[in-house]
């Protein structure tokens, strides 16, 4: 017997953006294993030559399905790619798809988003924020919506430590209609140029234009069964379709994929501090949890703004940075990968101008030396360039990582409660019952998979082992030979003060 959430979805027409990302995947694989949905609409743009129907056909070999395809060998021929792109001013929807979307979608999920901080504010305004007007103007020509899920960010609206389910207008310089309104004025030099005015006391060009999409559904959503759903960090699957899965090097899945391969080795992290990640298939299930839960409501004519849900990990279970970079290293005596520079492990420093000082000696001086054996061996030179990367990516984290933020769930738990027992079990997000050993052993074992593309055998464990068996003796004889050296040093110096 289907359950709740199952009953919702099944017939159902749904139109998805972002659904070639990260969560996008997830939420798709999900909808075609889980629920018996007629069609998903997937906005989907052309890619380094690739058509649109080439990028969704290749999903067929993507990981991510191959569950689903064993047992469903047809599911991804419910999922049908609409030609668009959010940098266009219209989507770039077609007249004939848009009266087509109009006519059948009942469930709208706009996840479509740029995630990089340091992305070019005209680039950041298009994507973030005047797409979801465009979704929202889009949905009010569906006669069939019935639900629509805007996925937004836990750090939305990070320019306060202890972020409520609710709307923050009062911290924007400028409200959403405003700040678009001068962007189809302005060139895209001009719109860059005035970042810091615009930004005020936001961090970046993420955080910050996702903010001004939840200020623009608040003023322009009015009437729409609609909600807003808040992930915090999203990291590698825990358990479903697959676990440890993970498409990209973003934020902690970098870390964990940098120290394993022992080319990260230091962090500007406040080891106290408490870090938001939630697994992927987490919030897939909330998502879908959410959309459900949006329409009841609707139907019932409660709620006038609509809903804010955030996922974040529980004021129960919480992780800090310290036990983040910990858990990270700690399965390397276990299964490590088989390619490695150097012997795995992280040290945390504080403060910004000290670590700028202890990464010359950590990252820049081994990556000249790195890099010098490489064009001895005819080969391209990269580390000390990987390193200023690296190095750029951790002062970018620096607001999220010297301090804690407090994200209050009160309406996740409300939805969470309202689930049905089966519900719950087939659609988890419970953050205060994860076991985060069990889940970084299995992200990090998904790192080796998925990342280094190291197979899951005991002959590929074996050769990882031995790597690391060397490499830790090499660590070891550098070390003696750095407090032999630093030994002497002071032992001179002190012979040189008696005297």
């Amino acid at each position: 017997m289907d359950s709740d959430i199952q009953r919702f979805y099944n017939g159902k027409i749904i139109f998805l953006t972002g659904g070639t990302g990260f969560l996008g995947k997830v939420i798709i694989e999900k909808l075609l294993r889980s629920t018996e949905v007629k069609r998903i609409y997937s906005l989907t743009r052309p890619k380094r030559g690739e058509s649109i129907q080439e990028r969704i056909a290749k999903w067929e070999q993507d990981v991510v399905f191959s569950e689903l395809l064993k047992s469903h060998p047809e599911a991804l021929k419910r999922v049908v790619p609409i030609a668009g792109d959010c940098l266009v001013p219209d989507l770039g929807i077609g007249a004939a798809d848009r009266k087509l979307l109009a006519s059948e979608v009942q469930i709208v999920m706009h996840g479509a988003a740029t995630v990089r901080f340091d992305e070019a504010l005209h680039l950041a305004l298009d994507i973030n924020t005047r797409a979801t007007r465009l979704m929202v103007q889009l949905a009010k020509q569906m006669v069939q919506l019935q639900s629509f899920v805007h996925i937004s960010t836990a750090y939305s609206n990070c320019v306060v430590t202890h972020v409520e389910e609710k709307f923050y207008p009062e911290h924007l310089t400028c409200s959403s209609d405003k700040v678009l309104a001068i962007r189809e004025q302005l060139s895209d030099k001009l719109i860059d140029d005035m970042t810091p005015a615009l930004l005020g006391s936001y961090p970046n060009t993420y955080t910050y234009t996702k903010a001004l999409a939840e200020d623009l559904i608040l003023r322009e959503a009015v009437g729409l069964p609609l909600c807003i759903f808040r992930p915090a960090i999203i990291v590698a699957t825990y358990k479903e379709p697959i676990f440890g899965w993970t498409d990209n090097l973003y934020g902690p899945i970098a870390i964990m994929f940098g120290s394993a391969r022992g080319v990260m080795r230091l962090m500007c992290v406040k080891t106290e501090a408490h870090i938001a990640v939630v697994p992927v298939d987490y919030s897939a299930n909330m998502a879908l949890a959410c959309a459900w839960k949006t329409d009841r409501s609707a139907q019932s004519g409660s709620g006038r703004e609509p809903t804010i849900y955030t996922l974040a990990p529980s004021e129960k279970n919480l992780l800090t940075f310290g036990a983040f970079i910990q858990q990270s290293v700690s399965w390397r005596e276990f299964f490590p990968l088989t390619k490695m520079v150097w012997y795995p492990f992280i040290h945390c420093v504080s403060d910004p101008r000290l670590f700028t000082v202890v990464a010359f000696f950590y990252h820049m001086l081994p990556g000249f030396f790195m890099d010098l054996l490489l064009r001895l061996t005819g080969r391209k030179p990269r580390m000390v360039q990987l390193y200023h990367k690296i190095h750029k990516n951790i002062a970018l984290l620096g607001p999220f990582t010297s301090r804690s933020f407090v994200f209050d769930t009160k309406n996740s738990s409300r939805l969470r409660e309202l689930m049905s027992a089966k519900d719950r079990l087939i659609y988890q997000f419970d953050m205060a019952s994860l076991d985060w050993t069990d889940y970084f052993h299995k992200a990090l074992l998904g790192v080796r998979i998925y990342l280094a593309k190291d197979p899951h055998t005991p002959e590929s464990i074996a050769q990882g082992l031995k790597m690391l068996k060397r490499l830790k003796i090499l660590h070891c004889a550098l070390l003696a030979s750095l407090a032999c050296g630093g030994g002497t040093i002071l032992w001179s110096i002190s012979k040189l003060i008696m005297n």
